[in-house]
């Protein structure tokens, strides 16, 4: 094993990283519990409000027109047409709500009209969250049914221990930020729990290989030496990934601006994970070579005969 030890020894400081990830991990717990997240209009309703420029407007500009007005929580986009823009408001619906944003948009002598004004209840923001939660607990569900038949049972609890963990910590930096959690955070995360996965189960294929080539080692340097193997990889994959983000978050503009950032801290926790949550929870639950070795069966003579994988 003389290989193994030029290679980085990952799980050499499983102890120091789990004790890193439970802190997060109980941090972010603690700023769910406490502070909470800051639910976007798409959860707590509010009031829309659409309107129709001559000439196509600077987004920025009508935001900021908004905000110096006293409009402290919105969103502005465009609706359809470059020239048609809605505003959701936190507010709730009142009969002068639309005459009164389009007084402050008017300033300066912008020919602007009202297309409509109309209220969004805090029912539908209710039903969104139940339903999005659930779509979360239903992805790690069958994360873990897939994983448990690929693999085993044990690298099924490292997978989603893993995409728990990468799912908590985005949050709880939502939370202890006070950023808007919208539909489009959702969705981040659900990408998150698809891009986590996939490095896991490419890890976890690698050390299922080794520990059925490898006659000899301990299950920490068959880990390890998986690890390095997929390390390149896992780099590549990361740093083409974070560079399209990086982009999304300068270029992509405000409504995607919580998806791209949910998106970065998914991956950077996510490649993370793939290296020591997994790894360190295969450890923790005593993995080795007999867990993952190919049954035999005996033929009707009594010979013994290797099953194909």
């Amino acid at each position: 094993m003389s290989d193994v030890k030029k290679q980085i020894d990952f799980m050499g400081k499983r102890k120091i990283a789990a004790a890193l990830s439970i802190l997060f991990v109980l941090v972010s717990l603690g700023s769910l519990a406490f502070k909470g997240l800051v639910f976007g209009l798409d959860f707590t309703g509010g009031t829309l409000v659409e309107v129709e420029y001559q000439t196509a407007p600077n987004l920025n500009e009508v935001r900021t027109q908004l905000t110096s007005a006293g409009y402290e929580k919105l969103t502005v986009q465009n609706f359809g047409a470059d020239t048609a823009v809605l505003v959701r408001l936190a507010q709730g619906f009142s009969d002068t709500v639309g005459d009164e944003v389009l007084t402050v948009l008017k300033t300066g002598g912008v020919d602007v009209s009202l297309k409509r004004a109309e209220f969004v209840g805090a029912q539908v923001g209710e039903e969104l969250r139940e339903q999005g939660g659930l779509g979360l607990l239903f992805a790690l569900g069958i994360v873990m049914v897939y994983v448990a038949m690929r693999f085993q049972l044990k690298f099924s609890f490292g997978a989603v221990v893993a995409l728990a963990h990468d799912v908590i910590i985005t949050l709880g930096i939502f939370s202890l930020l006070s950023w808007d959690f919208d539909l489009t955070v959702l969705a981040a995360l659900l990408a998150v729990i698809g891009y986590s996965l996939n490095d896991t189960i490419v890890v976890s294929d690698r050390v299922r290989e080794n520990f059925r080539k490898m006659r000899k080692g301990s299950s920490e340097e068959i880990i390890n030496v998986s690890l390095n193997q997929t390390l390149s990889r896992t780099i590549v994959t990361s740093l083409t990934t974070l560079l399209v983000l990086v982009a999304l978050y300068v270029f992509g503009g405000e409504m995607i601006n919580g998806f791209s950032k949910a998106l970065l801290i998914g991956v950077l926790v996510g490649t993370y994970s793939s290296i020591y949550v997994a790894g360190n929870v295969l450890l923790a639950l005593g993995v080795s070579r007999e867990d993952l070795v190919v049954p035999v069966k005996e033929d009707v003579e009594g010979e013994e005969l290797e099953e194909l994988p």
